[in-house]
């Protein structure tokens, strides 16, 4: 059985747990306590992943960190459909790859923003915000053109892909860092699309549709 090492309150652990019900893939969690004891960082978790880093997945002694790269497996391993990285179009899977980038940089500014507010953490947190404003300034407009031709989600085609997977989280718990979406209708109706996906879950902070 698939092994992840998890955080409740991660937002890149949440893509994980989020996406695997999607497939409806079962799987062990094992917890690793992020804050206050920085589990991630003691010397049994860094024999895991040297990094430091959550989330982990261990699938039948293959071991992969990173949670764009562990979206990419668990795709191409466990989706029979295709929808969600289809892997037989080289625009879709280059276009999905550049959102997966997007993601990461969502983690260092709007992650970053909600550790410093949350866990305390010492990031500047003016240059985060500032940082996040501007990635959701640019998901914004790029949501707005996709709506004037009629498609929901962030890339081309009828149905969504790992992007919305990657880059979901941290756009809906950018308040938690101090970043404000009021000003980003586009988003709002996005993530309200987003909450409606067949075997969405909540976490800490993100609750379904209508709540």
């Amino acid at each position: 059985m698939l092994k992840l090492y998890d955080y409740e309150l991660s937002g890149n652990c949440f893509k994980i747990r989020w996406f695997l019900n999607i497939l409806g893939i079962e799987y062990e969690s094992v917890a690793v306590e992020f804050y206050p004891s920085k589990e991630h960082k003691s010397a049994w978790f860094k024999e895991i992943n040297p990094l430091g880093q959550l989330p982990v997945i261990d699938d039948d002694d293959f071991r992969l960190r990173d949670a764009q790269a562990i979206l990419v497996y668990i795709a191409t391993k466990y989706d029979s459909s295709g929808n969600w990285y289809p892997s037989h179009d080289a625009s879709q899977t280059g276009e999905i790859a550049q959102w997966l980038s997007f993601a990461d940089s969502l983690t260092a500014t709007i992650s970053s923003a909600r550790l410093a507010t949350t866990f305390f953490f010492d990031f500047d947190l003016e240059k985060c915000q500032t940082g996040g404003h501007e990635l959701l300034r640019i998901l914004d407009e790029h949501l707005w053109f996709q709506e004037q031709q009629q498609l929901e989600w962030i890339c081309r085609g009828r149905h969504p892909s790992l992007a919305e997977i990657a880059c979901f989280p941290y756009v809906a718990l950018s308040e938690e860092g101090g970043i404000s979406r009021q000003e980003f209708a586009a988003v709002r109706r996005w993530t309200d699309r987003v909450k409606r996906i067949p075997g969405f879950i909540g976490m800490p902070g993100i609750f379904p549709a209508g709540s």
